[in-house]
């Protein structure tokens, strides 16, 4: 298991337009038609990772709890599927319906868009105001496999209510940590 921090895109950057295969409907989809009108979280993630797996029912479980209040959530794999078949997209569809996610698991193909939002690893985190600027990036919450901390979405969940609450977001922020996207070469 690699430990790679996020990249931490400036806060304050609008979100990088994209248009990408939606494999849980076999429909391509854009940034435009998932935003969410009060927030949108976009997460990048894969199949394999087992920072991803120690997190997956507790990302379900908050995006199933915020979704309602009018922030979206976009999951995100950007791996390169030809040196990591586990995560090539009818198998990302396949783990979409084992986890039971309740948005969309896109599959960015060039990994043009990992480098426009200079994403690292998996997973990372990225929450984006009502007008697609960026307000938090980073980890989830403290916990990491083996850590024993419990995982409980604290660091996404504290800035998504801040946004609700139309609340200053701490800028101190932490990286997420996990592997690196597998880059094509």
């Amino acid at each position: 298991m690699a430990n790679t921090p996020s990249n931490m895109l400036p806060l304050g950057t609008i979100a990088p337009n994209f248009k990408l295969l939606d494999t849980t409907l076999d429909k391509q989809k854009s940034l435009q038609d998932l935003k969410g009108t009060k927030g949108t979280v976009i997460m990048f993630i894969c199949n394999h990772c087992p920072f991803v797996k120690h997190l997956n029912a507790e990302i379900v479980k908050t995006a199933m709890e915020y979704q309602p209040k009018d922030i979206s959530f976009i999951a995100i794999s950007s791996n390169d599927v030809e040196n990591y078949p586990q995560d090539a997209p009818h198998l990302m569809k396949l783990i979409s319906m084992e986890q039971k996610y309740t948005f969309p698991y896109l599959y960015d193909e060039s990994q043009e868009v990992a480098k426009a939002y200079d994403a690292a690893c998996t997973p990372d985190f990225y929450l984006f105001d009502a007008n697609l600027k960026l307000v938090y990036r980073g980890q989830f919450d403290n916990s990491r496999p083996g850590n024993g901390i419990p995982v409980t979405g604290e660091d996404l969940k504290t800035a998504m209510d801040a946004i609700l609450a139309g609340k200053e977001i701490n800028e101190k922020q932490k990286p997420s940590m996990g592997c690196n996207i597998k880059w094509k070469k």
